[in-house]
């Protein structure tokens, strides 16, 4: 039988730093819960929402996969391996930071705020060279299917990473379901995150920026219960 966790938008850990507005389902900076330090290897969740013109200084990751996936406004990337641009609404970026990355992350427009998802997941390679990587995305065209926009492997749709791990993104129209089958069900879990509107899950219902874990199990379907827009994280229940 299929084991589950929730939890709640109004759940999360809270930032307000003025320019910065942040909602944590997972412990994050000061945000400690010790029951929710992380979702197998999906260690970091976070809902950001950056002011005009402010945004995040030059600082360092090393051995953590960085996935930022924008919901609103323009986000501007500076690293230190020479990269540098602007990442929008309908694209994913993510780095490997392996053995050390220094990068800043800015809101490139100077009157209205950027918001974005912070994603990181614990890698299963170590000290691994840094890189960077974008790509667009297409499920906004393509409603009531799930948009594979992660996984392990460069010659698959999407960004890769160094994990066993596959992320997809979709739109349900009201009355419309899906059903997702797991990659490896015998060692994934599944992290479901409501971008918006609101979906069904077997007898459990999710509003917007409800987090849903599902483990042990093979598939489940999503039924839209409202327009909805909907995150899947698929990682390994186990951090190697």
């Amino acid at each position: 039988m299929a084991k589950s966790i929730l939890h709640k938008a109004d759940s999360r850990g809270k930032a307000d730093h003025g320019w910065l507005r942040s909602f944590h389902t997972f412990s994050f900076a000061s945000y400690h819960n010790p029951d929710r330090v992380h979702f197998g290897a999906l260690r970091v969740l976070n809902d950001d929402r950056v002011d005009g013109g402010q945004g995040f200084g030059e600082h360092p990751h090393n051995n953590m996969e960085i996935i930022s996936i924008p919901l609103k406004g323009e986000l501007k990337h500076r690293d230190n391996m020479g990269n540098e641009g602007i990442i929008k609404p309908g694209e994913i970026q993510v780095m490997s930071a392996g053995t050390g990355i220094y990068h800043s992350e800015f809101n490139n427009m100077s009157n209205e705020a950027t918001e974005f998802l912070q994603i990181w997941v614990f890698p299963n390679k170590r000290n691994v060279d840094p890189r960077y990587d974008q790509a667009k995305l297409h499920y906004q065209q393509q409603p009531n299917q799930l948009e594979q926009i992660l996984s392990p492997n460069p010659e698959e749709q999407g960004v890769w990473i160094h994990q066993h791990a596959w992320f997809h993104i979709g739109l349900l129209e009201n009355g419309n379901s899906t059903e997702y089958t797991l990659k490896d069900p015998a060692n994934n879990g599944v992290y479901i995150f409501v971008l918006n509107g609101s979906v069904r899950i077997g007898d459990q219902v999710l509003d917007k920026r409800d987090g849903y874990g599902l483990w042990e199990t093979e598939r489940f379907t999503l039924e839209a219960t409202a327009d909805a827009e909907i995150l899947l994280m698929e990682v390994p229940m186990e951090i190697q």
